[in-house]
């Protein structure tokens, strides 16, 4: 079996179009990106099938000489799975072109909260392996200090302390 440099050319082009509109806000570029996913898997059915050949009538011809039928089916299989796709995601964009006067596929906001909760989370634990990070001695001090309250000078008589 050889490989067909340009229908491979031809088949990533197609995909990589096609996976980069599908990726777009905008409806219509998601239509058309599933189109041409849709045309670049007929394309690799066909090539999948090899060279064409005599129609697969058993007496007409040899075994070898006949074409595989079952690529062509399932080209066939692909082009109703594509159309009947591409009818429904246009009465969809037509709906939302109805309803919110554009085709624009919105944030979800739900997800935004959750996102943002996710972050606000990670810098609170963030803070808190800092905070642990720091020296013990200086937080062994501190801890000497903050349990008797007091700074340790005995003769402190300054304006705020009382005898």
């Amino acid at each position: 079996m050889t490989i067909n440099l340009t229908m491979a050319v031809i088949l990533a082009a197609l995909y990589t179009a096609g996976f980069y509109l599908i990726m777009q806000r905008s409806l219509m570029r998601v239509i058309i990106g599933i189109v041409l996913l849709g045309h670049g898997a007929n394309l690799f059915l066909q090539v999948a099938g090899g060279p064409p050949g005599v129609p697969p009538f058993i007496g007409m011809a040899g075994l070898d000489e006949m074409s595989d039928p079952l690529p062509q089916a399932m080209a066939l299989t692909a082009i109703v799975i594509t159309f009947g796709l591409l009818t429904f995601l246009l009465a969809l964009a037509y709906r939302s072109w109805v309803l919110l006067g554009h085709d624009e596929v919105r944030d979800d906001l739900e997800d935004r909260r959750i996102a943002e909760a996710v972050a606000e989370a990670q810098e609170m634990s963030a803070a808190a392996e800092t905070t642990e990070a720091e020296d013990p001695e200086d937080a062994a001090d501190h801890e000497g200090t903050s349990e008797t309250g007091e700074s340790g000078n005995e003769g402190d008589t300054g304006p705020g302390v009382r005898r």
